[in-house]
């Protein structure tokens, strides 16, 4: 790395970490917000005429039409948070970043200014805002994750932590949560929220590139305001021209270029070859299933803590509150994820290298420990979660928070390792929509409980957690896949 460019790619880098942890992944601090919407009265007509005040224990019985629409609005969200990785993601590739992050601001600005605007009357609008606002948060982490390039062999690590950013931005809706409390507007928070996009505007011109950035790094890489001005001298242009041509032939190389075999195999093989391939089966039911997991958790959570603290509003807002703040360290428990992965990748490499083994099969052993070790703390989590003891779901948020943010980090980390980065794009949005198809489950599934289960989630939740055990196949094959090779 250039001295002269280390200034700007570290500017890069801690303006990307503020803004996925600032905007991106805002939508999952949603029990934050359902509390607000609640004392805003939104959907209040959809509860009987003989509820009592808010903070009864009667309200959670009468209102279970509320809880259902405000379940609804977060299930559509959820979903279209992962669904539409698959068209941003190609938008992505194929209009590289300035389209994509332009795109991002404006779904976000329109998102914000219209929570900003409605009241009761019109929280239907509502179903329509909070999926703009994630797919727009969704895109602004989709071009932040490409900074990783800039980092050579701690790429995995900035990776994971760029997803740990996206999972504290939760955080975001519990700091609204706290300023209505102290008599700040819903409307002023959001109004000040579509206002920051004049910063993503900012930086999507002076410090992000316009194209793609490319791994490995090509000597005398430059983007952002740098690329710009080069394209006003004749010799730059053609400098700059080249520069471009190369930056496209490196970013549809794979992700390891130690070992020319490996790569000559991997271009001849089609997208479509990969997405029928067993690795990427298994890699979407571990994603599913564990995600289906979390989605459901975040969504019921506000009536799971009404339940369990029979009413009591303060409690609840105490729990609410206590949530949210877990949230906000999976910034810090992502890292560890990737860093977890570069130092194995480094190991096995070497050893490689010793014995002739491939080194992209050495480099994919290294998602391994990983994989396995966000199913088990997936499978703490369900445990917790199915156990209704008030006081432990603090252990529950622990688990929850720490197993999310090595979700998501270790479903990036594996897809640059075992897939070329060519189909980075069009893989993960992929693999993030289909699994958005499994999470419209948990509407459902909520419905079932409070249907014909009569409020018992016992069965369901039985049933998860050995589902959740099926997650601990995929490491196991990718595991016995690398011996093999």
């Amino acid at each position: 790395m250039s001295g002269q460019g280390l200034p700007l790619r570290v500017a890069t880098l801690l303006t990307g970490l503020l803004e996925c942890l600032g905007f991106a992944g805002v939508l999952f601090g949603w029990v934050s917000l359902v509390f607000v919407f609640k004392t805003e009265h939104y959907f209040e007509e959809l509860c009987k005429q003989d509820a009592g005040p808010m903070g009864n224990a009667t309200l959670q019985n009468d209102c279970k039409a509320q809880d259902e629409r405000f379940l609804l609005i977060f299930t559509l969200a959820s979903f279209m948070n992962n669904f539409m990785t698959f068209p941003t993601g190609y938008i992505f590739d194929r209009f590289k970043t300035t389209v994509a992050r332009l795109i991002a601001i404006f779904l976000y600005t329109s998102a914000t200014l219209t929570i900003a605007f409605i009241s009761a009357d019109s929280a239907l609008l509502l179903f329509l805002a909070m999926p703009m606002l994630t797919v727009g948060g969704i895109l602004f982490l989709i071009t932040n994750l490409q900074i990783g390039n800039l980092f050579g062999k701690h790429r995995s690590t900035i990776i994971t932590l760029y997803n740990g950013a996206f999972d504290s931005s939760s955080a975001v809706f519990l700091i609204i949560k706290l300023l209505y409390e102290k008599g700040i507007s819903l409307r002023a928070s959001f109004i000040f929220l579509s206002v920051c996009s004049v910063w993503h505007v900012g930086r999507t011109f002076l410090l992000m590139p316009r194209g793609h950035i490319p791994y490995p790094l090509p000597p005398y890489y430059s983007y952002g305001l740098s690329s710009w001005s080069c394209l006003r001298g004749k010799k730059k242009e053609t400098v700059e021209s080249k520069k471009l041509n190369l930056q496209s032939k490196e970013f549809l190389s794979p992700k390891e270029a130690d070992t020319p075999g490996p790569v000559q195999q991997q271009e001849a093989r089609s997208f479509w070859s990969y997405v029928f391939s067993q690795r990427f089966a298994w890699h979407l039911v571990w994603l599913s299933v564990i995600q289906l997991w979390h989605y459901l958790f975040i969504g019921t959570l506000n009536n799971l803590l009404t339940k369990l603290a029979v009413g009591d509003r303060d409690l609840v807002s105490s729990y609410t509150n206590a949530f949210a703040i877990t949230q906000f360290f999976g910034v810090l428990c992502a890292p560890w994820n990737g860093l977890l992965m570069d130092r194995l990748k480094q190991k096995y490499q070497k050893e490689a290298r010793r014995t002739g083994s491939p080194d992209s099969a050495a480099a994919l052993r290294s998602a391994v420990p990983s994989l396995a070790l966000t199913s088990l703390l997936c499978l703490g989590f369900a445990l917790c979660a199915s156990i209704p003891i008030l006081p432990l779901q603090y252990v529950t948020f622990i688990l929850q928070v720490i197993s999310r943010s090595f979700l998501y980090g270790g479903n990036a980390s594996f897809l640059t390792l075992a897939f070329p980065s060519e189909h980075f794009g069009k893989l993960f949005g992929l693999v993030m929509a289909l699994s958005a198809i499994v999470s419209l489950l948990q509407f459902p599934i909520f419905m079932l409980i409070g249907g014909p289960l009569q409020n018992d989630p016992l069965y369901v939740n039985v049933t998860l957690v050995l589902f959740s055990l099926v997650t601990l196949v995929h490491p196991l094959l990718v595991y016995r896949e690398c011996r093999r090779a």
